[in-house]
């Protein structure tokens, strides 16, 4: 599939997600024991629905999207740049305005695929779970449903290092690592997401660091494609 995507009709996206309270007894009582009985699932080792409630911002029944990070690459002179942008905030909603708005946008400037690590398992249900919960219209470009998967026209770089191997999960900071990619993680990584945003309220911290991720996301692809590098003053954010 790769080879048929041309590098500049790609988005690429990444998400900072965290739990819709900030804890467990803030929730309602109606949420608190369906997150109950959803803890109930996930416990491997007798941890309570309490101290399981760290990870309720991964699931889109329990969590919201803090952060959207996207950018897409144009060659010059055969030097890779990217456009990056950032929307975030408090208002799940307008987060998710803005961002339909810019899908819609760069859709008709000739993007035709969307690109994050792991996209097909969270980046991409999330979205679309996130705007049906807030009554938007999910947007052509990323509705998924009830495609079957060689329909989608998106890449997941996570998939892409498989090679067909369902049982390997390689993280986009190790991927960076073995490609001699900047890490994205040397500040924070998305297990702290949570605490920066709800107990330090640093929300330019968060952004900074999905910024870092997409960048990454998008080096990567490009040693996939073996098309070079993406230079940091390369990359304009707007």
């Amino acid at each position: 599939m790769i080879e048929s995507k041309k590098t500049t009709e790609i988005l690429f996206l990444d998400i900072e997600t965290v739990p819709q309270w900030e804890t467990y007894e803030e929730m309602p009582e109606r949420f608190q024991k369906l997150w109950d009985t959803k803890a109930q699932n996930l416990s491997k080792d007798d941890k309570t629905s309490i101290e399981l409630y760290r990870r309720a911002g991964i699931y889109a029944e329990f969590g919201k999207i803090i952060c959207i990070c996207a950018g897409f690459i144009i060659f010059e002179n055969g030097e890779a740049k990217m456009r990056l942008k950032s929307i975030s905030g408090n208002d799940e909603i307008e987060i998710l305005k803005e961002f339909s708005l810019l899908l819609n946008s760069v859709e008709k400037k000739g993007i035709k695929s969307l690109c994050a690590h792991n996209g097909k398992e969270f980046d991409f249900p999330y979205l679309c779970r996130r705007m049906l919960v807030n009554g938007l219209k999910i947007p052509s470009i990323l509705n998924l449903m009830g495609k079957k998967p060689w329909e989608t026209p998106h890449l997941d770089t996570m998939e892409m290092w498989k090679f067909g191997d369902f049982k390997n999960f390689t993280s986009l900071n190790l991927l960076a690592a073995i490609f001699d990619i900047p890490t994205p993680k040397d500040d924070i990584d998305g297990s702290m997401v949570q605490d920066v945003y709800w107990k330090e309220k640093n929300l330019n911290r968060i952004v900074t660091y999905c910024q870092k991720d997409v960048i990454t996301l998008a080096r990567l692809l490009l040693k996939f494609k073996v098309e070079g590098n993406l230079k940091d003053e390369n990359v304009l954010l707007v």
